[in-house]
C-alpha cells in the first residue's frame, strides 16, 4: 500500500515560480501482512467473507478461538497445540491471527524448527530462550505525576559571562486549579524537544523528569483550520494537578534475564546475540519474580510460543520441551507441521507428523483441510486488495482455476507479477493476456517437473548419465575380452604353424 505526500517549494531562481515533486512512501507487504485476526464473533464463531483477512478453516479457527479466550482469561498454560494439514492450508495464518488477536501487551515468539540448530548456542539453551521470551511480566510502579494542560510557556534567556542561561515558566490548569511552575534549562530543552506548545495536555514524571505528550485540548480544537490526521484531542484533566499514578511495565523473563546476565545492564538488550546465561542467573530471578507476585507488585503474562516447521526439532528437543511444558511458568506452545507419517530427526522410529509419541499426547491437535475454489477466489481477492492490484473478473476467475489445479503460493505470486505486466502495457487493470503472460514466464511445480522428466539426459549429475556410463563401461569390459580372445586364438596358430614346420622338416 502506498500513500502520496505533496508540497509546494518556491523555486530560489524566480520569485514566484513552484515546483511540485510527488513522495510515495513504500511499505512491505509480507506474505500473511492482510491477517488482522481470527474473524470471530463474540460467541467465537468464525464470520464468513473474509473477516480480518481470514477465509475458510471454519473448524480450526472456531478452535482457536477457544484457546485465545482461555489465554485472555489466564486459565491456560502449560499446553501445547498442534496445527497440522497439508502444505498452503493456513497453518502459519492462523497462528498469526492469534498473535494479532493477543494485542501487544501478551508475548508472541515465532520460531522456526530450523533456527535451533542454526545458533551458535545448545539447542536446549535456545529453546529456553524462546520459551522465556514468551512469558511476560507485568509490573506496577506507583510514582507521582503533574497532569494538566498547558496554558502559557514563558522562556527568558539570560546573557551572562559563562554563557546563555534559560529560565522560564510553566503554566499548567485542568477543570478546578491553576499552578505556575518555574523551570531549569533542562526542562526547557524537554519540552522543546516534545514540541510542546499552549493548549497541549501533558504529564511531567516528578522523579524523572521525563514530559509526555498526551495530546491536544478539545477546547483549542479551532484554533487551526487545518490539523494533521496524527493529532489527537483529549479532555482536560480533572481534580487536582499532582496525582499518584499506577505505571505499568510489561517486559519479558528473557529481557530480565538479559539485563542480569550482563556488565551492560540495559543496553545488552541492543548488543544483539545474548549468548547463554547461566542457569543461578534465572533462579534468582524466578525467585525474585515470585516474591514479586506474593508483594502484588507483579502478575505474569503467560504468552505463547509459535514453532513452525516443528519436525526439525530431533528427539533432544523434544524431550526438552515435554519436560518444559511441566513448569509452572510455562507459556502455550503452538507448533505446526506439514507432514505425515515420518521418520523423528535423528532416529530410524516412524511416528505421526515426525513427532514423538509421549509428546503427541500432550497435544490439543488443531486439523486443517484443503481450500474450496469459492475460498481459493475470496483469499485471491483479498490478496488484491491488500497489494492493491485491480483486477479483473474473468482474470480472476482464471488465476482462481489456476491455483485449484496448481497451488495456492504460487497463483498469490502471480498477482504482483501480473500487475507489472499489466503497467507495461499501460493498463491500470490485470487482464486475462496479463495472466496467461505471466504463467508461461513462470512455471508451477507440476510443469518444473515434468520438464525434468523430458530433458534429465541433459542435466548435469543425472540418473540417466550414471547408468550410460555404466553401460559404455560394461560395453568396453566386452570388447576387451574380445581382444584378448583374438590374441589366445593368434597365439593358437601362431603354435600350429610352428608345430606344422617342425613335421615338414622331419620329413626332409
Amino acid at each position: 500500500m502506498s500513500s502520496d505526500i505533496k508540497f509546494s517549494a518556491a523555486n530560489a531562481g524566480g520569485a514566484g515560480s513552484t515546483s511540485v515533486r510527488e513522495i510515495t512512501r513504500l511499505e512491505r507487504i509480507g506474505a500473511h501482512s492482510h491477517i488482522r485476526g481470527l474473524g470471530l464473533d463474540d460467541a467465537l464463531e468464525p464470520r464468513s467473507g473474509g473477516s480480518q483477512g481470514m477465509v475458510g478453516q471454519m473448524a480450526a479457527r472456531r478452535a482457536v478461538g477457544v484457546i485465545f479466550r482461555m489465554i485472555k482469561e489466564g486459565k491456560i498454560g502449560g499446553r501445547a497445540i498442534l496445527i497440522a494439514g497439508k502444505p498452503g492450508t493456513g497453518k502459519t495464518a492462523i497462528a498469526m491471527g492469534l498473535a494479532q488477536e493477543l494485542g501487544e501487551d501478551t508475548p508472541f515468539t515465532t520460531l522456526s524448527g530450523s533456527e535451533v540448530f542454526s545458533l551458535e548456542m545448545s539447542k536446549t539453551e535456545a529453546l529456553t530462550q524462546a520459551l522465556r521470551r514468551s512469558i511476560g511480566v507485568r509490573i506496577l510502579e506507583e510514582t507521582e505525576v503533574i497532569e494538566g494542560e498547558v496554558v502559557e510557556i514563558m522562556v527568558d534567556t539570560l546573557a551572562g559571562k559563562g554563557g546563555s542561561e534559560k529560565s522560564g515558566r510553566l503554566t499548567l490548569c485542568t477543570t478546578e486549579m491553576e499552578t505556575v511552575y518555574d523551570l531549569g534549562s533542562k526542562m526547557i530543552d524537554a519540552l522543546t524537544k516534545e514540541k510542546v506548545t499552549a493548549g497541549d495536555v501533558i504529564t511531567i514524571d516528578k522523579a524523572s523528569g521525563r514530559i509526555s505528550k498526551l495530546g491536544r485540548s478539545f477546547s483549542r480544537s479551532r484554533d487551526y483550520d487545518a490539523m494533521g490526521a496524527q493529532t489527537r484531542f483529549v479532555q482536560c484533566p480533572e481534580g487536582e494537578l499532582q496525582k499518584r499514578k499506577e505505571m505499568v511495565h510489561t517486559v519479558s523473563l528473557h529481557e530480565i534475564d538479559v539485563i542480569n546476565s550482563r556488565q551492560q545492564g540495559f543496553l545488552a538488550l541492543f548488543a544483539g546475540d545474548t549468548g547463554e546465561i547461566k542457569g543461578e542467573v534465572r533462579d534468582q530471578i524466578d525467585t525474585k519474580v515470585a516474591d514479586w507476585r506474593e508483594e502484588g507488585r507483579a502478575t505474569i503474562v503467560p504468552g505463547v510460543l509459535f514453532i513452525d516447521e516443528v519436525h526439525m526439532l530431533d528427539m533432544e528437543c523434544f524431550s526438552f520441551l515435554n519436560r518444559a511444558l511441566e513448569s509452572d511458568m510455562a507459556p502455550v506452545l503452538v507448533i505446526a507441521t506439514n507432514r505425515g507419517i515420518a521418520k523423528i530427526r535423528g532416529t530410524d522410529y516412524k511416528s505421526p507428523h515426525g513427532i514423538p509419541l509421549d509428546l503427541l499426547d500432550r497435544l490439543m491437535i488443531v486439523s486443517t483441510t484443503s481450500y474450496t475454489t469459492d475460498e481459493t477466489r475470496k483469499i485471491l481477492s483479498v490478496r488484491c486488495e491488500e497489494e492493491d492490484v485491480e483486477m479483473a473478473d474473468d482474470a480472476l476467475e482464471l488465476l482462481t482455476r489456476i491455483g485449484m489445479e496448481t497451488s495456492l503460493r504460487y497463483v498469490i505470486h502471480m498477482i504482483i507479477a501480473a500487475s507489472l505486466v499489466a503497467e507495461r502495457r499501460k493498463c491500470s487493470q490485470v487482464e486475462i493476456e496479463d495472466i496467461k503472460r505471466v504463467y508461461t514466464l513462470f512455471v508451477d511445480v507440476k510443469r518444473s517437473t515434468q520438464y525434468l522428466m523430458e530433458y534429465q539426459s541433459e542435466f548435469m549429475f543425472n540418473e540417466l548419465d550414471n547408468g550410460g556410463d555404466i553401460e559404455e563401461d560394461s560395453g568396453s569390459d566386452e570388447d576387451d575380452d574380445d581382444v584378448h580372445n583374438s590374441d589366445d586364438n593368434e597365439e593358437k596358430d601362431v603354435s600350429k604353424i610352428d608345430e606344422s614346420e617342425k613335421s615338414s622338416m622331419e620329413e626332409g
